[in-house]
């Protein structure tokens, strides 16, 4: 009997840690300044500076369960997987929409979330960034 694994399919990606709405929220509250409101009924925006850096859907019935924007690089190489489109209305900004929240393994998922914070953070004018943290 031989070992021989060059056969055989290569084993989807491991989805360790699930996220849910709760943890997604606790995580994205607990980067510097953020803030949080519903908007449009019932879409839950996280933001910095009055930015939206992810938006998360509250209706079971959406299509899309989080929105959040990323890199032109990141954009490319994450519509490719499964479970993951090009967000709807603000595709043109780079944002993409999970369709599922297993989609991407938790850590991977914090790590977009950080990125996209920091996107956002980093375009906000410099008077707004100087006053974060100062009310």
């Amino acid at each position: 009997m031989t070992n021989d694994l060059r056969n055989e399919e290569p084993s989807p990606r491991p989805k360790t840690t699930i996220m849910d709405l709760e943890t997604i929220r606790k995580y994205c509250l607990s980067l510097p300044h953020v803030t949080e409101r519903v908007q449009w009924g019932n879409d839950l925006l996280f933001c910095i500076g009055n930015k939206m850096f992810a938006v998360a859907g509250l209706d079971a019935k959406y299509p899309t369960k989080l929105s959040f924007k990323c890199t032109p690089e990141k954009f490319a190489e994450l519509v490719e997987m499964e479970g993951i489109i090009p967000a709807p209305y603000v595709a043109r900004y780079h944002w993409v929409a999970l369709e599922d929240l297993n989609a991407l393994p938790q850590k991977e998922l914090k790590a977009l979330l950080k990125n996209a914070y920091q996107l956002v953070h980093d375009k906000l004018p410099k008077k707004v960034r100087d006053g974060l943290g100062k009310k």
